[in-house]
């Protein structure tokens, strides 16, 4: 795998997280309304839109395809410091190249999609800062393990 694609998995990642912040749905939401199609085109656009403000970016993905404003408001529940969408969008690309796909686009729809995801944005929890190999062991076998 190219750096480059590495990076482009990197910021659709974080654009991802960043639209689920902002409009309060949850991460897997905004995958399954995008979908898979966008995902890639993401991924193609990203060299250039990654020169863009994520706001601009996440409100045109938010307005193209009609996400609503959900309830899923992990920023003002944490009782802690939040992450940044940049620390997030990490984590996000780190698991979703442990995954091995060559498919980046699918990968990051089964990452997003997984029981995983709602462990990650749950920032009153450790999970977000585990350690990258017991995430893609929890995502593996499809829940935590202890």
């Amino acid at each position: 795998m190219t750096e480059k694609l590495k990076n482009d998995i990197f910021y659709v990642c974080t654009l991802i997280e960043y639209t689920a912040r902002k409009t309060k749905n949850r991460r897997c939401d905004v995958v399954k309304m995008i979908g898979k199609e966008e995902i890639a085109r993401q991924l193609r656009a990203a060299e250039v839109n990654h020169c863009l403000s994520l706001a601009q970016v996440s409100d045109e993905l938010a307005e193209d395809f009609h996400i609503p404003d959900g309830n899923f408001d992990t920023v003002s529940e944490c009782r802690y410091e939040v992450p940044s969408v940049h620390s997030i969008g990490k984590v996000y690309q780190r698991l979703v190249l442990a995954t091995g796909s060559t498919d980046a686009a699918q990968a990051i729809m089964n990452v997003f999609a997984s029981f995983i995801s709602d462990e990650i944005s749950d920032f009153n929890t450790n999970v977000y800062y585990s350690n990258p190999d017991y995430l893609r062991c929890c995502y593996e076998e499809g829940m935590l393990l202890a």
